[in-house]
Order: C-alpha cells, then structure tokens, then sequence
C-alpha cells in the first residue's frame, strides 16, 4: 500500500518563515486539612464529637429499642420522590397509595410522568441476602439500561439505577448498604453527595459517578491516592492553593472544578459530569471524524488550551482520552479535563505519567526535559497528535507502520499520511497538520498562529462553535472580522478561505 510521508523534518522547512476547572463552586466546603481528612475520611465522628466519658454515667440506663438493620437504601434521582430506606425483605412500588412506596406526593402528580407510572409499577424485595427487581408494570422498568418487562425479575447490585417508562426517565439508585462505597470518603463529602457507579479510571486515580443529594445534580469524583506520587508533602502544600486557582477558571471548553476535599491518604475532586462520554469513544466509533466535526472540534481545543496558556497553565497530556463531549450529537461542545493535575501532582509525577503514555508526548520532553527543561510548545505538538487522530483515525506514532521504537518516531518526527485513511482530508488540514508536529519546538505552529490557519478560517464552523461555547448569543450576528472577511471575498480583496493555498 502507497503512503505519503508526513516527517516534520518537511513541515519544518515549510515553516522556517513560522516562529498549550472553572468557576467558583457554590458549595462553601474548603479543603479539608490533612488532619481533619483522616479523622472523617472514615465517615466516624472525630474525639471532638464524641460525649465524654466522665459523662456517660449520667445518662439514663433505659433500655434502647433494637434499630432494624438497613440493608438497601433507595436514593431519588428526580424530585418529589424520597429515600427509602430498606429494613423489611419486601417493597412495593406504584401510584396505588396501598403500595409501600406509593408515588402520592403533589410534585409528582404533576409530572408528565405520572400517568405513565403503573398503580404498581415494581417490587424489590430480598432472598439469601441477595436483592431482586420484579417488573409489574405495563410501560416497563429498566435496571441499569436493560429493560425488564412485566414478571421478569433482575438482580440488583450496589449503585444499580432503576427507570420507569422510559429508559432515559431514571428515578431511583439503589445503594447496598451492605457494601457502602461511602464509607471511607470524607464525611463532609458523604453529607453532600451519594456515590453512585465508577465510571473511569487512569494512572491517576479512579472516577466515579456521584449524585447531588440537594439537586439532584451528577457529578464526577476524581480520587488520587497521594501514596501512589513521590513527595507527598510538597504535593499537599501546593494542592489546596492549586485547587482554588482552578475553581475560578472559567471557560466553557475546560470541564469544571466544583469542589475539593482530601484526607491523609487521598484527594477528592469533583468535577462537572459530561454526558458524551470521551473523544476517543467517538473515535472509535466511528473509525474517524467527518473533517467538518473534526475542525468544530479541534477550534474549541484550541481555545481552551489558549485560555490555559493564558492563565499558566501547561495542560502536557492532551489526548483524545481527556476531551469530553458534551452530548451524543456530532455537533456539540467539547470539555478538556485533566488540566487540574498538572501542578498538584507535581512535574516529576507528571512525567512518570506522561511516559505511560507516550503517542502524545513531545520529543523535547524525552530529549530535554532534565536539562534545559521543556515549555508549553510540548501542548502545540499534543494538540497536533490529537487532530491527526481524528482526522485519520489513527495515531502517527506507533508500532504497526515502521521497526523504530515509538519513542525513536516522535523524536525524529516520523509519521505517514496513509492514503486509504486521508483521501478524502483537505490539504489545509494535513498542512496544519505538519506545522504542528514539528520536532523543533521553536519552528512548531503556536495556538496562535494555528487559529490563524487557513483551515481555521471558516465562518460557519466558527459561528457553531461560539453558539455552543456561548449559548446565549446564539442568535447573534457573526463577528465583525468575519464579515468584513466576507465582504472583502465578495469584492475581490481577498480568497475565500477554502480557496487559498495551504499555509498560514
């Protein structure tokens, strides 16, 4: 099979003319001391809260009623439903007020929902500690997306998420109290949230779905293990100033910081959840990108790295596993995450995490990063990683197309344009392509100059991304620039963007 070489030694001759969450919370929670962390990490009341012993003699010695053991608790996830906690070995659920559970609040019965809930809907109920869902409704219950049907019955497993009628309308969580995940989170993070299910995990750290007990609100918890980072005290002293810095970040293509806790052993950051799932999810999907959805994409990368770059911020593990989409349209906004690690985790850490995944990395960074040190070019060469991927579907330095090591391509800069897979990719997007993967971190296309490229110069991609970026100016006209743009096209100052020869 034919390829079209692409080395950034060519693109560096092209460009010798050329030279990388969030608002503040409304929760009022600061971070939580090392001290104080271990103290309520357990979920237990700290020697503060505890009634002295001189003391206990003077309670009276009334005998206490047995409490029933909980079992299960069933946790709303839509208002005017209630917990419930599970003691007996059987519940019914439905709008007949004879029901155990039964769906009588007045919010309720204002939701469209209402009629759609069976007079009894379902039944949990309990054998040889294991828990059971039975359907007995007419429009179907769903348990952790699969649909039941009337009769049938689904084991209940803890964190499982039950929806009535439809499969999108989730109501209720259930939580096995007999394997509680909230056990050894801080208690002031316990108070405020109910973990719900892992949904990610990395090197570092996992990420679990998490539930706004108040609102209703679902988020994402990050835990990192200090213990799993060299100097843990320097990354203590540096992780609450780092996090509020964050807090107040405010971009909408950079995924939210909305709180942070930590115990001795570990960090606890919550994050805003996105509903798309990852990039390389759709990637994959897909084989690889329309170029139209490609470039709406890599513009709001682009924006938000800027953003990044101009608050300090050197993000250094761009890859398709940290930008979040935020819906399962093709057409939607992007979230980058993991910029928050950069700084808490420190720069040793983060170049023994780097290293685990080296497609994305930079040559300087294994050529120069314990010497003369690295800057946040090596964000220009990951963003360059990132397009052609989703340009291609593929990375440009692996281990299928060559003999030389990963290492040994990204260094000398060589990758291929297979032909099969870019036939169809526009010359403007390769050429940006090769500006970006240039070894000479110097002679590399900046964020700047590669929002300048003729690729980028697309009127109708940029006025989708700032509707999706800013909602409220949806229907606003287009800006100025562009129309001035467009009007000097009409006239004959100037080619439309898609005319003009590749080059910035």
């Amino acid at each position: 099979m034919s390829e079209e070489a692409g080395p950034s030694g060519e693109s560096q001759s092209q460009t010798q003319s050329q030279t990388q969450s969030q608002p503040a919370s409304s929760s009022s929670s600061a971070p939580t001391s090392s001290s104080q962390g271990s103290s309520s990490g357990s979920g237990t009341l700290s020697s503060v809260d505890t009634v002295p012993v001189q003391e206990l003699q003077s309670i009276p010695e009334d005998e206490e009623e047995v409490q029933p053991q909980v079992w299960g608790r069933i946790i709303p996830l839509k208002q005017g439903f209630s917990v419930l906690n599970c003691t007996e070995n059987q519940y019914s659920f439905g709008r007949d007020k004879r029901c155990d559970y039964s769906f009588s609040n007045s919010i309720l019965k204002k939701s469209p929902y209402f009629n759609t809930y069976s007079k009894k809907h379902f039944r949990i109920f309990r054998d040889e500690n294991l828990v059971y869902l039975e359907d007995l409704s007419g429009n179907g219950t769903w348990v952790d997306d699969e649909k039941l049907g009337n009769g049938k019955q689904s084991l209940l497993s803890n964190n499982s998420v039950i929806a009535l009628a439809e499969q999108k309308h989730q109501v209720f969580m259930f939580i096995d109290k007999m394997a509680d995940d909230q056990a050894n989170l801080p208690l002031e993070f316990s108070k405020k949230y109910h973990i719900a299910r892992k949904i990610g995990t990395g090197v570092c750290g996992e990420v679990k779905l998490a539930i706004e007990k108040e609102t209703f609100k679902k988020v994402a918890l990050k835990t990192i293990n200090k213990h799993d980072f060299p100097s843990i005290g320097t990354a203590t002293r540096n992780a609450e100033r780092e996090i509020e810095i964050l807090k107040k970040i405010d971009h909408p293509c950079l995924i939210k910081t909305e709180d942070f806790y930590q115990t001795e052993d570990s960090y606890y950051i919550v994050l805003e959840y996105i509903e798309g799932g990852e990039l390389f999810g759709r990637i994959k999907a897909k084989k690889k990108l329309e170029e139209d959805i490609a470039k709406l994409y890599f513009y709001q990368m682009l924006k938000a790295v800027e953003y990044l770059h101009n608050n300090g911020i050197i993000h250094r593990d761009l890859k398709p596993e940290n930008v979040l989409l935020a819906s399962h349209d093709d057409i939607c906004l992007i979230k980058i995450t993991d910029f928050n690690q950069s700084k808490i985790l420190e720069e040793s850490s983060l170049m023994k995490t780097l290293c685990g995944t080296p497609t994305y990395v930079a040559p300087e960074v294994f050529t120069h990063a314990s010497t003369v040190g690295y800057t946040k070019a090596v964000d220009y060469w990951s963003l360059g990683v990132l397009l052609f991927i989703c340009l291609g579907g593929y990375p440009p330095f692996n281990t299928e197309c060559t003999t030389m090591s990963v290492r040994e391509q990204i260094i000398n800069g060589e990758y291929r344009f297979i032909p099969s897979q870019w036939k169809n990719v526009s010359n403007e997007a390769k050429d940006l392509v090769k500006k970006l993967l240039v070894v000479d971190p110097q002679k590399r296309l900046s964020v700047e100059e590669a929002l300048e490229h003729p690729w980028l110069k697309d009127d109708r991609m940029r006025q989708n991304a700032n509707q999706l970026m800013n909602p409220g100016a949806a229907n606003q006209p287009m800006r100025p620039e562009a129309t001035r743009q467009k009007r000097k096209a009409h006239e004959g100052e100037g080619e439309p963007s898609s005319k003009r020869k590749p080059g910035p």
